[in-house]
């Protein structure tokens, strides 16, 4: 079976559910009802063909919110909302009553059911991703110890005495806990934990051939804080097979600036589209670029995330962009010029910005405390400042030196 034919299985699966959304939200939530008039198109003709309406990016929604906030017209005035989270940008995501993030599917695939232990080592504070992998646990079964980040020795004294069995988080966070584990003298006997379920950064072949040493089962997932869990590492094969699509979500791949579907293994922009008519997110552009691929056993497969369309970046499993970083920094008139810098050191990111002080009227140190805070407090970073005395000429605000081999 061809790529094309695979991708015209999956609409045509999709095809009723996709129809009851769009007709549906056309008629109940104006935001929608505004995406359909701008592109000069009906909910009929949308339903024949998705790729009539513009792509809707990150940065749209984000200025569509704060036009109409809090949530840009995008929500059912009758919709029930259970939590509402916010992430970089500020962007506003409701949780919805019975809204389900499918990541469930992807512990489901991996083993982990209602035997099993997992500690949660995403951020609850906010930002969704802490809410959204312990859905997907209880979903399963599975019991759940709320990890976060941070407060690592309590941590790993949890994973002996509760012997937690499963992992949710960043690669990069389960090889500092296997560490400190190690380091707090811990008996390895206790060690049970044998599955992981990591995403939001990558995970390149070094790091995965550490962790397995540990953990026998390390499977990457795919998705976003809008859409939830988009693909996964299916546990039954070798890495390297491409990422199955989750069930009950339409994702396309597109050309980059026109937004038309792609139906080969040329490179595009993952995106996505909800089938909630309640929370529309309709031809929703992720940002990241991916492409097509088919698994050895022929099903319909993205090939990972392969970077980003726009000048974002990720750093430490949450988006950096320039927009954002310059908004902050411009509350800050010590400074006359800066640069954030993102280095990647025994498998962890780091975060660092150099500045240029306005004048003599701060010390180096009392700079450096300064833009620390600006930082932890506007973009929800720790920082390492320096204090230099020019940046490099044609350096952009944000310079990744990361190296993922």
């Amino acid at each position: 079976m061809s790529i094309e034919a695979a991708l015209t299985r999956r609409e045509e699966a999709l095809a009723p559910a996709l129809a009851e959304v769009v007709t549906r939200a056309a008629e109940r939530v104006p935001g929608f009802a505004a995406r359909l008039a701008e592109a000069g198109a009906t909910a009929d003709q949308v339903c024949r063909d998705l790729a009539l309406l513009p792509l809707l990016s990150k940065d749209e929604l984000v200025e569509r919110q704060r036009v109409e906030p809090p949530h840009g017209g995008l929500l059912d005035p009758d919709a029930e909302v259970a939590r509402w989270f916010q992430s970089p940008g500020p962007l506003y995501e409701p949780q919805l009553e019975g809204a389900d993030w499918r990541w469930g599917q992807a512990l489901g695939d991996l083993g982990v059911g209602s035997s099993d232990i997992v500690i949660n080592c995403f951020g609850y504070h906010l930002s969704p991703a802490g809410a959204m992998l312990e859905q997907g646990a209880r979903s399963v079964g599975a019991a759940v110890l709320p990890g976060g980040i941070g407060a690592q020795d309590l941590q790993v004294r949890a994973i002996a005495d509760l012997g937690v069995t499963a992992y949710l988080g960043l690669p990069s966070y389960l090889k500092a806990l296997v560490e400190r584990y190690d380091e707090a003298g811990l008996p390895a006997e206790r060690w049970r934990l044998t599955r992981a379920l990591v995403t939001a950064e990558p995970l390149p072949d070094s790091l995965r051939e550490v962790l397995v040493e540990r953990v026998p089962h390390v499977r990457m997932a795919y998705g976003t804080g809008e859409t939830g869990l988009l693909a996964w590492e299916p546990a039954g094969e070798e890495p390297g097979n491409g990422l199955v699509l989750a069930d009950g979500v339409h994702v396309s791949v597109c050309e980059i600036g026109t937004g038309v579907p792609i139906t080969d293994e040329t490179e595009g922009e993952v995106v996505v589209t909800l089938l909630r008519a309640d929370y529309p997110l309709i031809r929703f552009g992720t940002g990241d670029l991916s492409g097509w691929m088919l698994g050895p056993d022929g099903s319909l497969r993205l090939r990972g995330v392969l970077g980003r369309v726009g000048q974002a970046v990720k750093v430490r499993g949450m988006f950096l962009h320039p927009r954002q970083v310059s908004s902050v920094m411009e509350q800050v008139p010590e400074v006359a010029g800066y640069r954030f810098v993102i280095d990647r050191v025994d498998h962890v990111d780091l975060l660092r910005c150099e500045v240029v002080s306005q004048n003599g009227d701060v010390t180096a140190s009392q700079l450096q405390e300064l833009v620390a805070a600006k930082v932890r407090e506007g973009l929800r970073f720790a920082v390492k400042v320096d204090v230099v005395e020019e940046l490099t000429p044609g350096d952009g605000p944000l310079v990744d030196r990361r190296d993922w081999s």
